[in-house]
């Protein structure tokens, strides 16, 4: 397995950009895919997630041209995708599955998705159970992937009300409900990222956004064709969380990250930070694609816990492994709940943190649905430890961030499950100053 190991470095510094979100690269090339015209990106992710993608998307009928600076997606309409006999391979990604299980809910088709051990093990039961309410045919064993799906050409419309926070889900049933006879409601009882509302909106779907009380309430009313459009991507905000974190904990260090997506469900991380005393800054705000951009500059600090509730937690479930090694770092206890997301992501991230932080001499309280991590201080973190990342990157690169201010290296069993999201985060962090080496 290709190990690398992190050690205690003197400082980072450096004005940077992350490759471009993710989760929003995702959602606009399935978009894209069925709109009519041609959709034109710019900022595109990177990772291998995004790559597996547009290697189903092509296989799928969809013409995808990709160039240094711009991706063009010509798009065949809503149920214009054209069935394979081969199978749709989703790598390591559980946001790709998921959208193309609700996008596939509208072609008269039968395909077969499957993807690597970790994907294989996430249980789907979640989404399955509305998508099959729409009228898809699902196949598959214990609600694990592989996953053989018939879609229906006009699903029907549903009523569904969230028990889990999800944006992944949410999207999914969106998206299957694109070719619905009527309309679909979905209620979020804890609201989780909009990009997919955001970029519906915007290609022209009918669809209305409410609140009443504390619940977001999402009406999207179905056969209506999505046209094509340009599309500025920012930033990843969760790269950027963790590249930047790096700076808080290490000494003498300063990193600027420019043109960071800076959306209101995305940027719960970075009120925490602040509340955490994290010398952190905004700058240069600005709105590109529908979506909000901004700089952000991340300095040495001293960090004191904190506790975040549910609805924290569901607004950056992505951060939960950066938050959690920081915590280790901070003067006094720190702790989450309602991380019940967590159990079902690329690791069972909540198992993951305890076994790590324990092995770096933390101490550490496991709940049902959280932890609570007892922070040691900055300069006193042991480390010296071997970490099983369980093939899930952001386990993987939070602990090479807590190498870079421990006393001892810190070792990942496999840094090659870094690149399903940040393939140039070993380099970029080297660059900064990162004392990060492969072990041979």
């Amino acid at each position: 397995m290709n190990q690398f190991c992190s050690k205690i470095s003197n400082s980072l510094n450096g004005n940077i950009e992350v490759p471009g979100d993710k989760s929003i690269s995702q959602r606009i090339l399935i978009l894209g895919s069925i709109a009519i015209g041609t959709t034109k990106i710019k900022g595109l992710s990177s990772s291998d997630d995004v790559k597996n993608l547009i290697k189903n998307l092509k296989l799928l009928g969809v013409k995808i041209k990709k160039s240094k600076i711009l991706t063009s997606v010509s798009g065949v309409g809503i149920g214009g995708l054209i069935s394979t006999k081969k199978k749709l391979y989703m790598g390591n990604s559980g946001t790709a599955t998921r959208l193309m299980l609700g996008i596939l809910c509208n072609q008269n088709f039968e395909a077969k998705i499957t993807g690597d051990k970790s994907l294989n093990k996430r249980n789907m039961y979640e989404l399955i159970k509305p998508l099959r309410q729409m009228g898809a045919q699902i196949n598959c064993k214990n609600n694990n992937l592989p996953i053989i799906i018939r879609g229906y050409n006009e699903t029907m419309p549903i009523f569904y009300e969230q028990k889990i926070p999800s944006a992944q889900i949410k999207s999914a049933i969106l998206f299957a409900s694109l070719n619905s006879q009527g309309l679909t409601t979905i209620i979020e009882k804890i609201a989780t990222r909009n990009h997919t509302e955001i970029l519906l909106k915007k290609l022209g779907a009918e669809i209305k956004i409410n609140k009443f009380k504390e619940k977001k309430i999402i009406k999207i009313t179905g056969q209506k064709e999505l046209k094509a459009r340009s599309i500025s991507i920012g930033g990843d905000l969760s790269a950027a969380a963790i590249v930047g974190s790096a700076a808080l904990i290490t000494p003498k260090s300063q990193i600027k990250i420019k043109k960071v997506n800076m959306n209101k469900t995305r940027i719960t991380f970075f009120n925490v930070l602040k509340k955490m005393n994290a010398n952190i800054k905004i700058s240069n705000n600005k709105k590109k694609s529908s979506e909000q951009i901004g700089d952000i500059t991340f300095k040495s600090s001293n960090l004191k816990g904190i506790h975040l509730g549910k609805k924290i937690v569901a607004n950056m479930i992505d951060e939960i492994p950066i938050f959690s090694i920081l915590a280790a770092f901070a003067s006094g206890n720190s702790s989450f709940c309602g991380g019940e997301e967590l159990k079902n992501k690329e690791s069972n991230r909540i198992k993951s943190l305890y076994e790590g932080l324990t092995l770096c001499k933390i101490k550490v309280i496991k709940k049902l649905d959280g932890l609570q991590i007892i922070g040691n201080g900055k300069n006193n973190i042991i480390g010296g430890t071997k970490i099983k990342t369980y093939y899930d990157h952001r386990i993987a690169m939070a602990f090479l961030v807590m190498g870079l201010a421990s006393k001892k290296k810190i070792i990942i069993d496999n840094a090659d499950c870094i690149k399903t999201s940040f393939p140039n985060f070993i380099t970029l962090m080297r660059n900064l100053g990162a004392n990060i080496s492969k072990r041979k």
